[in-house]
């Protein structure tokens, strides 16, 4: 069974309506091998239909996020982007004065993470996030 296809299966379980059109955001997302926008994903369905708004994205890929399925990350000036679990842990150091994005290993957040736990007995996602700062080039 396809990646897509284990997450609409899931949400089904969870009671959900899976109507073509969200099957068909679903496909998009789990298949794109990047991270990718509402926008994005509304443009290329828009290719094969007009069955799809743009409201429909937002609303399937919020319940994506919601339900556990897809991370959501802020790229800073109103970029969001959306990706399933399935395209690994990561960070994105997003540059505020250039904004290039440089992906960073989560590792680094391990000690983080663990004095969360054992502080605060709060248990982060720390798997896929975006952290704003300068970069090397821009601190020159």
């Amino acid at each position: 069974m396809t990646h897509c296809h284990t997450i609409i299966d899931e949400l089904r379980k969870r009671g959900f309506r899976i109507t073509p059109q969200r099957e068909m955001i679903i496909n998009a997302v789990a298949h794109n091998p990047q991270h990718i926008t509402a926008e994005e994903v509304s443009e290329r369905l828009q290719e094969h239909t007009q069955a799809i708004n743009i409201a429909t994205v937002y609303r399937t890929l919020d319940l994506l996020w919601q339900e556990g399925f897809a991370c959501r990350n802020d790229l800073s000036e109103g970029k969001i982007i959306y990706a399933t679990f399935q395209h690994g842990p990561h960070i994105h150091l997003v540059c505020r004065k250039c904004n290039r994005i440089i992906d960073a290993d989560v590792k680094v957040l391990n000690s983080l993470r663990d004095n969360l736990i054992s502080n605060y007995q709060f248990r982060p996602n720390l798997d896929h996030i975006s952290i704003f700062g300068i970069c090397a080039d821009c601190q020159a």
